[in-house]
């Protein structure tokens, strides 16, 4: 585990509330309909990376997905989360691990990453990134991976950060990632400002 980025964010959701962060989203409509636009069943396994505080995980479950795992580095974003959910935080898988650095022990059909990939600034961390996805989800999976634009923010958290366009990141992906959709989206942050995302849907076919 990459212990500045820990420390990074576990100060973070420490010291900040978890609505007022500039990624928060009350709903986050555009996942959630690319989720089920998927046609993964309830029963099939999902992992959100880096979802730490994100309200995902409460639409999934409340819309009947039955296998979650929710991966991120930091503990007291889990926390948060944990304590938000009450008793239905029994229902899900709870990792905290850096997406380059961990192993699960079963398969996913769906991998969902908003805005963790674009943090990766180094090529060895997203290579490992990269080798941890083909590690976990399953052959024909899906892939749901949100990231700013190149009309986006250079910086997030203080933090540089990398901009996708629909080529870039299929290079970065490579061949067995077939990329099947792209959206965009203006998200707008707590403070009123507007951040500029692609969201990119891939299939994963490794055979």
């Amino acid at each position: 585990m990459n212990h500045d980025r820990k420390t990074h964010w576990e100060k973070i959701y420490s010291t900040k509330s978890s609505d007022d962060v500039s990624w928060f989203q009350p709903e986050p409509t555009r996942s959630l309909a690319l989720i089920r636009d998927s046609g993964i069943s309830k029963d099939q396994a999902i992992i959100d990376v880096g979802g730490g505080a994100s309200r995902l995980i409460d639409h999934l479950l409340n819309a009947g997905y039955q296998k979650i795992t929710v991966l991120d580095i930091a503990q007291a974003a889990l926390d948060i989360t944990q304590q938000r959910l009450g008793d239905a935080a029994e229902q899900v898988e709870w990792l905290v691990a850096d997406a380059t650095a961990f192993k699960l022990n079963h398969p996913v059909q769906l991998w969902h990453d908003r805005a963790v990939f674009h943090f990766l600034t180094e090529p060895r961390d997203r290579d490992a990134y990269i080798r941890n996805l083909k590690n976990t989800l399953a052959p024909e999976g899906t892939l749901i991976l949100a990231a700013f634009s190149p009309k986006g923010p250079k910086k997030c958290s203080n933090l540089d950060i990398v901009q996708y366009d629909a080529q870039r990141i299929t290079i970065e992906l490579g061949p067995l990632f077939k990329l099947k959709h792209v959206e965009q989206e203006a998200h707008t942050t707590p403070s009123g400002a507007v951040q500029q995302f692609n969201y990119f849907v891939f299939g994963y076919h490794p055979n």
